[in-house]
Parts: structure tokens; C-alpha cells; sequence
């Protein structure tokens, strides 16, 4: 049996953003409220080693393949006699580019750029406190931010996943 094209990219556009909001909203209800509970030193030392981990090849995957893979179901999308689907798919690609990719490349990468460079081994701990409170407090905003998005990004997509069904 052979997929269609479009079926096929809708498939990838639902895969990787729904793992993508998956990974923020995961980290937003469960990382998030653990790491307020530790030290300063160990939430730098965590939150570097964490941003120098997820650089790997399955967590680009999901986060620029969403990206990719919803601007090619919007293009697919345009062509239909249905507007309202195309409306969703623009709307939900919009709110990952702009929302999620846009935010994390504007918000996060800055700030994940700027604690790596610091060596909180050399810190005292008055610096680790104001370390941490100008990455931690403007990271989690990002955060929630991009979280936001991306859910409301997959959702989204699925209901022009239903409408698409109804019709």
C-alpha cells in the first residue's frame, strides 16, 4: 500500500510537533518544578549539561522537522477547496515558527549560550545566586512561552486532522 504524498507529510507534521510539545510540556510541569527545589550550583551545573545534551541528533529531528514538515502541510494544504483546513495549517505553523522555533532561537539558545560559557566551578556563592536568577527567572518565561505554542500548534493541526475526516 502506498501513502500519498500529503498523507505522508501530515503524518510527519503531526509526529514531530506532537513530540515536540510533548518534550516542552513535559519539561514545563515536571523539570521545571524539580529544579526550583535544588541548589544554585546544581541547577547551573544541570541546566548545563542538559542544554549540551539535548544537541543531538533525535531532539533536532523532532524540533526543526516540525518546522519543515508543517510549512510543507500548509503548501499541500493551500491547494485544497477547503480554506478552513489551509486556515489551521497556516495558523498552527505560524504559532511553531514564530512561537516555539522563533522564541527558543531569540530566547533560550541565547541564554543556554551565555551560562555555558560560565565556568561555575570558579563561583562564589553570592554570583551562583545572581547566576541563576537572571537565567533561570527570563529561561522559564522562554520556556512556557515556547510551551504554549507548540501545544496550541499540534492542536491545531489535529483539528484540521478531523475537520480534513469530516469532509
Amino acid at each position: 500500500m502506498e501513502l500519498p504524498l500529503k498523507t505522508t507529510v501530515t503524518f510527519l507534521a503531526l509526529l514531530t510537533t506532537g513530540l515536540s510539545s510533548g518534550l516542552f510540556f513535559a519539561w514545563q510541569v515536571s523539570v521545571i518544578p524539580g529544579t526550583k527545589r535544588i541548589s544554585d550550583y546544581s541547577y547551573l551545573e544541570t541546566m548545563q549539561q542538559i542544554n549540551r545534551a539535548i544537541l543531538n541528533p533525535w531532539f533536532m529531528f523532532i524540533f526543526l522537522g516540525a518546522l519543515v514538515f508543517l510549512l510543507w502541510n500548509t503548501y499541500l494544504n493551500h491547494q485544497l477547496a477547503d480554506k478552513g483546513i489551509f486556515n489551521l495549517a497556516i495558523v498552527a505553523t505560524i504559532c511553531y515558527a514564530a512561537g516555539t522555533f522563533g522564541v527558543t532561537a531569540a530566547g533560550n539558545v541565547p541564554l543556554n549560550n551565555w551560562l555555558d560559557a560560565i565556568n561555575i566551578k570558579e563561583l562564589n556563592e553570592l554570583k551562583l545566586v545572581e547566576i541563576r536568577a537572571n537565567y533561570e527567572v527570563k529561561w522559564n518565561r522562554y520556556h512556557l512561552i515556547r510551551t504554549v505554542f507548540s501545544v496550541l500548534s499540534f492542536s491545531l493541526l489535529l483539528a484540521s486532522l478531523l475537520i480534513q475526516n469530516k469532509s
